[in-house]
Formats: C-alpha cells, structure tokens, sequence
C-alpha cells in the first residue's frame, strides 16, 4: 500500500485534487453562502485553503534552505489570516487560491531528492519529513471541495491513506470509540480505538463519516479529527 510518503503517489493526486478544487470554486454562486462547515462560509474554506498553501511552501522552503521558517508564528496568525480572507472578493479569492497552489507546487519541485527527507514541523508542532507535505495539502483540496459542495469523491489511494491518518489520529484521543473498520470494496481492515463490532461500508462512505464530512447518526459521535 502506498505511504503518505511517497511522493511518486501524492504528488500527482495533490495536483488532481487541485485542479477538482479550482473547478470547484469556480461553479460557487455565492461565496458568502455557508460552507458545509459550521460557521464558516465558502469565503472562509477558500481563503483558508489558499493560506495553508502560503504556510506549506514555508515548510518547503525550510526543507530546501535548512533555515527554519514555520508553518505560522502561531495559531492566532492562522485564525486572523482565514478571518481576513473571507472578506475579500470572490475574484480575488479564487485568483489567490490559483496562484497560492501554483506556487506550492513550484517549491515542491524545488526539492531535491536527499530534501525530501529533511525535518520540518506541523502547524501542531509534529516533526515530520517534508515528503509529507504534498500528503498535508491532499487532505486540504480534496476534503475542501467536499466542503464547498462537492461529492465526496475522492481517488481510491486517497481514501485508503485517509483511513490509516484518521483512524490512527483519532484512536489516540480520548473519547473514541472501539470499532472495526471493515470496508465491503477492500481486502483491508482498519481499527479504531481498541476494537469494537464491525462496521460495514464502502470505503469512501467510512472514510467521509470519520473526517466528518458524512453525518451517520447510526454510529458513535468521533472527537474531532483535526
């Protein structure tokens, strides 16, 4: 199974689910309009979405130079920036949400192979290589577009390293519920928690209920994942 660091795979998906997002933002009527996220328009997902670019070339250029340069100074930066954002135009979103990627990308393929291994730090203060980054940004296009409207309809490679990130994160916190994973189109299990009955879908419906981007009420409430 691919690994989140395998740049060979993520990097082609990160530039798909770009361009499914652009085509995303592109069809919004309304910007202002709500998200899918409590309290946050579709203003707010896309301003934030083109600042995290910003902050993952920072964890680029840091790979790249050795000269340490964060993700955001701290967590209010990311709060003020998001709040500015969706103030703007719609225009002037999708014009920076373009640009933004484009620029990632770019300092992505900046990298030299000895860099991808280099040690950066997550906005949470992980370490991490910076072959985790192009990882990083997949969970924000793909997962986004979902958010502005889109179906949750996400490359099969794509929800199997979701299902390994989500059920690993939220089996570390408290509150989570015992479970076993066990999607009706794949060979694999995954186990959630310290196991539990068998829960039964196909892997994207599994992988959308524990991002909670598809509502089940028939399954136990989840912390939060991110």
């Amino acid at each position: 199974m691919t690994t989140r660091h395998d740049t060979t795979a993520t990097l082609p998906w990160m530039r798909e689910g770009t361009e499914h997002l652009l085509r995303v933002a592109d069809k919004l009527d309304d910007v202002t309009a709500p998200s899918r996220l409590p309290g946050w328009t579709c203003a707010h997902v896309l301003g934030h979405v083109a600042r995290n670019a910003e902050a993952l070339t920072r964890l680029a250029t840091w790979a790249r130079t050795g000269v340490e340069t964060p993700m955001y100074a701290d967590s209010g930066q990311r709060a003020a920036e998001i709040e500015a954002s969706a103030r703007k135009q719609a225009a002037t979103l999708r014009a920076e949400l373009a640009s933004t990627a484009d620029t990632l990308d770019e300092a992505l393929d900046a990298l030299k192979p000895q860099q991808w291994a280099a040690p950066v730090r997550s906005a949470l203060g992980r370490a991490i290589p910076a072959a985790e980054i192009p990882w990083m940004r997949i969970r924000e296009v793909w997962l986004h577009a979902v958010d502005l409207g889109a179906d949750f309809e996400l490359p099969p490679g794509v929800v199997d390293l979701l299902l390994d990130d989500v059920t690993t994160a939220l089996s570390r916190k408290d509150g989570c519920p015992g479970a076993t994973l066990t999607p009706t189109d794949r060979d694999t299990r995954w186990q959630l928690g310290g196991g539990g009955p068998a829960i039964e879908a196909p892997a994207a419906e599994l992988a959308g209920w524990l991002t909670g981007r598809l509502r089940r009420d028939d399954r136990p409430a989840l912390p939060t994942w991110l």
